[in-house]
């Protein structure tokens, strides 16, 4: 994983290079915490907003402007993890967390296209994929954030509490039960490889629309969930079985027009379904043993808006 520097870890000069470097620590951390990239900005855009509403005197009375800015985005992200699951009791159909834009194509590693700003990308390791961004889904708002600053970002409770409102030793308990979730979840480790080669066959045979290689690669319970947000058409309720969600996949390949291309979807290998050259589905893909457990397809136009291609 990675671990970016720690609070108190040398005093950053409070200029605006120094202030804006800590940008992607931040953009790393918010996205982790809220599953969305878009949510992730706007607390970043918020937490500077503060930082600038004080006072040359008040900044520079600031020992480490870069924990600064750390507590305040977690605060703010923890404040929006709080009111997130009301938002979602009103969305439409299943809430996926929104894929990371990235064109890398993994089956040759060539870059399929270019990011605008290669500095800002979440930097993509086993602390984003797709299977462990919906085990954060589950957890609460103070689980995730004392286990994503504490496991993933390196703070000691004391510095989580602080920002948790809540105890060092409540910290702990709350990380501690965060990662019973985890592990209860994970599937044993599946080489890359072997990751890549049953999306790359499950890609030739939805090409081909055969129904039986399709459910060949597919647990038979394996589960399918699709993200329409209620903007486009996207069956509402998870998809169960392997012959079903075959079935499924088939009748979308009929699509006229319909082109399906490998790419990296947070740091594994997924698929990106293409009409006209614009991006109209992103799908995660979890594998356990030699077959597909889970797919995730996100539709929602406002998440794939940073995939979509002129």
């Amino acid at each position: 994983m990675t671990t970016p520097s720690g609070p108190g870890e040398g005093r950053l000069d409070p200029g605006l290079s120094a202030i804006m470097s800590e940008r992607r620590q931040l953009i790393n951390l918010a996205y982790r915490l809220l599953g969305s990239l878009a949510d992730a900005e706007d607390v970043v855009q918020e937490t500077y907003a503060r930082w600038y509403a004080m006072s040359l005197r008040q900044q520079e009375a600031i020992e480490s402007p870069g924990a600064w800015l750390t507590r305040v985005a977690s605060r703010i992200c923890l404040d929006l993890l709080g009111s997130a699951r009301a938002r979602r009791e009103s969305y439409v159909g299943e809430w996926i967390p929104e894929p990371l834009p990235d064109r890398t194509e993994w089956s040759n590693g060539l870059p399929g296209g270019t990011t605008a700003d290669p500095a800002d990308r979440v930097t993509l390791d086993e602390s984003i994929n797709m299977a462990f961004l919906v085990v954060l889904e589950s957890m609460t708002p103070a689980e995730r954030v004392a286990f994503i600053l504490h496991d993933v970002f390196r703070y000691s409770f004391t510095e989580v509490a602080e920002i948790v409102g809540r105890t060092p030793a409540a910290c702990r308990q709350l990380a501690s039960s965060a990662r019973r979730r985890i592990r209860a979840s994970q599937a044993p480790a599946i080489p890359v490889a072997q990751r890549a080669d049953l999306v790359r066959a499950f890609k030739q045979a939805w090409e081909a629309k055969d129904i039986g290689a399709l459910i060949g690669l597919l647990a038979p319970d394996a589960t399918a969930i699709a993200d329409g947000g209620g903007l486009v058409s996207a069956v509402l309720r998870p998809i169960e079985g392997g012959e079903q969600i075959a079935r499924v996949f088939v009748e979308i390949a009929r699509a006229p027009g319909l082109t399906i291309l490998e790419r990296t979807v947070n740091g594994q290998p997924g698929l990106v379904a293409q009409l006209d050259g614009v991006t109209v589905v992103v799908l995660a893909i979890d594998v356990a043993g030699d077959r597909i457990k889970h797919i995730w397809a996100v539709r929602n136009p406002e998440k794939l808006r940073p995939w979509t291609t002129a």
